[in-house]
């Protein structure tokens, strides 16, 4: 009797294990992928992962041709006011024609206008100095309006997502978790991805004009530097 007893209090404890562990997991939530979670984002998804790349592309394309055009010979400027000193303007010429670099392409400019007035001079440096410096700023113009379009995509997901709520809501004449996760998910993903590549385009904007300032900084100083040369000889 005893034995009995036991086996149907042994019996009725796995029972309520097992309803236990059923019950623990259905409680636990399943994880989801990024790339079903982006999917949940429905075709909104499309122009902002679009404007994504674009993004990525400027900045990684920009930063690698102003660090290249950064990329100077140490005592470049030393080097062509030697040449000039001594009268060597043809070795001046050939050094800056073989260095790559907006600088030395002004530098190169003023040499080939020696002998005309220091005012044609300077204005030939000057207007080399601004193409380079539209050649360095070339597409970055392209990052600040992604920064402003991807939140505004963002928030047109989000409309998009309560329209789907409503829809779902009026169709069914239920209010339920059924009805609104679908246009939450939209909503939400949309809106987060959008202020995501938005702050990516906005940094890369003000990073790669900070770049740019920098090298327009040198850049101003050496044309000083080489019209003081020029007054001085």
């Amino acid at each position: 009797m005893l034995a009995t007893l036991l086996l149907q209090t042994a019996v009725v404890t796995a029972d309520s294990t097992a309803t236990a562990a059923a019950a623990t997991a259905a409680v636990q939530p399943s994880s989801i992928s990024v790339i079903d979670l982006i999917l949940k984002g429905g075709w909104i998804m499309l122009p902002i992962f679009a404007l994504s790349l674009v993004s990525f592309y400027i900045i990684i394309e920009r930063y690698i041709t102003i660090r290249k055009a950064a990329a100077l010979p140490d005592g470049f400027m030393n080097q062509i006011r030697n040449l000039m000193v001594k009268g060597d303007l043809q070795g001046a010429k050939m050094l800056s024609a073989q260095t790559a670099s907006p600088l030395a392409r002004m530098i190169e400019k003023g040499i080939r206008r020696i002998g005309q007035p220091l005012k044609d001079i300077e204005t030939s440096v000057e207007n080399v100095g601004k193409v380079e410096i539209a050649r360095l700023e070339k597409n970055i113009s392209i990052l600040g309006i992604i920064a402003g379009i991807a939140p505004m995509l963002g928030f047109v997901g989000t409309i998009v997502g309560v329209i789907n709520i409503f829809y779902a809501i009026a169709s069914t004449g239920d209010f339920g978790i059924a009805q609104i996760s679908g246009g939450l998910y939209t909503k939400m993903v949309t809106s987060a991805a959008g202020l995501i590549v938005g702050m990516i385009a906005h940094i890369g904007y003000h990073w790669l004009s900070i770049m740019v300032e920098r090298l327009v900084f040198r850049m101003e100083n050496s044309a000083i530097e080489f019209m003081d040369i020029l007054q001085d000889n």
